[in-house]
């Protein structure tokens, strides 16, 4: 049995990363808690994909096949980019009981799965990403405390009150500083998996707001893509387990790509929106203005004035009846 402990709080929580044993197979905190994440935002998605226009079979149908697809995903950008940790071990690349997941790896290969599963299914790409991923963002937020059963994704030493440690977090930070890094095993941590966490559950509501107030499709994809980005760029500066390429966090430097990337692509999309109003509004007036021309041509003035007030009359008439049959 280990701990967690937060010295300045005054606690400290007894843990273990195995949950229970079946049959002498362990079974994991790190699984059960991504799993229940996974669930929660599959169940909410079916409930509410009726709204969207979507179908519950097809949210099913999704899951099943993105699911294993993303792991597989999410475990291949890890050990691409942690190949060290692995030197060809296969056995050792497909054990992902015990952590070794990249979210963007999930990411990538989830939405290439979205994006050809709903062209199949002849719906809308974006329309269906859209809908979907507020529920991907969720299953992050919950997901994040599988780290803290396992105490890794955590960050370097800080004095703020809520840092924490245990028994596996200092048995790291000694390795670390064996291998030359400047952290204490005795100074409390950064803990990265609940700001990131807390984070994601903030960009959650931020797109279940935006939802009913897009514009165009593929909205809702780009802001988060950007607010995540954002928050996965400050929360990866502070980690001690990054995975490198050369000089770069991988995913630090990815997540600044993405927020730029998308930020572009999402105030484009708005800036034609806006524009398309403005089209739409100009042809309406134009209309009109044609019309009224063409009633003064055949009627003479004074009865063009009589007849479009006959017009708002009847329209303001009609408001007014379909309010009271509504019981407005």
């Amino acid at each position: 049995m280990g701990y967690i402990e937060f010295p300045k709080l005054g606690f400290s929580i007894p843990i273990n990363r195995e949950a229970f044993n079946v049959f002498g197979l362990s079974v994991y905190w790190y699984g059960i808690i991504i799993s229940a994440g996974f669930f929660l935002a599959v169940l909410l998605a079916m409930k509410n994909c009726k709204k969207a226009g979507i179908k519950s079979d097809d949210i099913i149908d999704l899951v099943l096949i993105a699911a294993p697809l993303s792991i597989i995903g999410a475990r291949l950008y890890y050990v691409i980019f942690n190949w060290s940790e692995f030197n060809g071990d296969f056995f050792k690349i497909i054990n992902i009981r015990t952590g070794g997941l990249a979210l963007y790896g999930a990411l990538i290969v989830a939405a290439i799965v979205a994006i050809v599963f709903s062209r199949r299914r002849k719906i809308n790409p974006l329309n269906f990403i859209d809908f979907c991923i507020p529920y991907f963002v969720l299953a992050q937020a919950i997901g994040r405390w599988g780290n803290f059963a396992n105490q890794e994704a955590f960050g370097r030493n800080t004095n703020l009150p809520w840092g924490m440690t245990g028994d596996v977090i200092k048995s790291q930070l000694k390795n670390l500083q064996d291998l030359g890094a400047t952290v204490y095993p005795d100074i409390p941590i950064h803990p990265t998996f609940l700001y990131e966490s807390l984070w994601n559950l903030g960009v959650f509501f931020l797109l279940m707001w935006y939802t009913k107030r897009k514009k165009q499709n593929g909205e809702v994809f780009c802001l988060y893509m950007i607010a995540y980005g954002a928050g996965r760029f400050w929360i990866e500066g502070l980690r001690l387990d990054s995975l490198w390429l050369g000089s770069f966090r991988i995913s630090q430097a990815l997540s600044l790509v993405f927020v730029i990337v998308f930020g572009l692509i999402f105030i484009i999309s708005r800036v034609k929106a806006k524009n398309k109003q403005i089209e739409s509004e100009n042809v309406v007036e134009s209309e009109y203005s044609a019309l009224l021309h063409n009633l003064k041509g055949d009627q003479g003035s004074e009865n063009v004035e009589t007849y479009v007030a006959e017009e708002e009359a009847e329209i303001n008439h009609e408001v007014v009846e379909n309010k009271k049959e509504e019981g407005v």
